[in-house]
């Protein structure tokens, strides 16, 4: 069980072609088997893993082929790795089932906000924690759809849920995402309970400001500021390409804020 009292890092290993940043983007065995490992150690305490892009433009990915590219990361992960928290970045409630029943991994991460036929159903079967991330445009909304979804899924019997303000998803790029920054402490007033995961890595909400590509030193210094600023509007966990830089800004966090 993992403790959200204190921030954690979530680490990303994208078993894709064609994510964002291609420094995540690890598709053979040995590229998946180093970057689990990079993860762990440099402190991170979740491993989330996706198999489907969800960059603007990127290609759709049959059902199949996300069960196939899942289960590849998964094996190699769990052999290394057959207690480390997993989480599973995907919306389809048969990759969901495959890689809690088969690998036992530890969280469903769904970018859908549970609009996908079955999941909400699915992850109440399968008794695992589970991330709501909002595709809403602003935080009033936001708010008013998680009180009807996380509504349902108590109704269903999941407690453990984790909200995700869906940096980058339904918002315009700055005056969006930035206006929910600001004010993602309403989620905690809202949901006292319930942890907030903040996933800004290197998005386009950061490289817009500095003018910069994902790859470049830039949107790493913008993701550590940001991130930054996440932890003191409530975050409690940081979902990171680059996680010895978000466990340092933890670190930092934890100092000014007498953690």
């Amino acid at each position: 069980m993992l403790n959200y009292n204190e921030p954690i890092v979530m680490g990303i290993l994208n078993c894709t072609p064609d994510s964002f940043f291609d420094g995540s983007r690890k598709q053979t065995d040995e590229e998946i088997l180093l970057r689990a490992r990079q993860i762990v150690e440099e402190g991170g305490a979740i491993i989330d893993i996706g198999a489907f892009s969800t960059r603007p433009g990127a290609a759709e990915v049959s059902e199949e082929e996300e069960l196939r590219r899942m289960e590849h990361a998964l094996s190699i992960v769990r052999r290394e790795y057959p207690d480390f928290p997993i989480s599973i970045d995907t919306f389809r409630p048969s990759v969901a089932r495959m890689a809690v029943e088969q690998y036992h991994a530890d969280i469903i991460n769904d970018v859908s906000e549970g609009k996908y036929p079955g999941i909400f159903e699915e992850v109440a079967r399968l008794g695992v924690p589970y991330i709501l991330m909002s595709v809403q445009p602003d935080m009033a909304t936001m708010i008013e759809c998680f009180e009807r979804e996380v509504a349902e899924l108590q109704r269903l019997g999941v407690n453990d849920i984790i909200l995700d303000p869906g940096y980058g998803f339904g918002k315009e790029v700055i005056e969006g995402n930035y206006a929910v920054l600001r004010q993602q402490q309403e989620l905690k007033r809202h949901f006292p309970t319930l942890p907030i995961l903040a996933g800004v890595s290197r998005k386009r909400m950061v490289r817009h400001l500095f003018d910069c590509k994902a790859n470049d030193r830039e949107a790493l210094d913008g993701t550590m500021l940001v991130n930054l600023v996440a932890l003191q509007q409530g975050a409690t966990i940081l979902r990171v390409h680059d996680v010895k830089e978000a466990v340092n800004t933890i670190k930092v966090f934890k100092v000014i804020s007498n953690y």
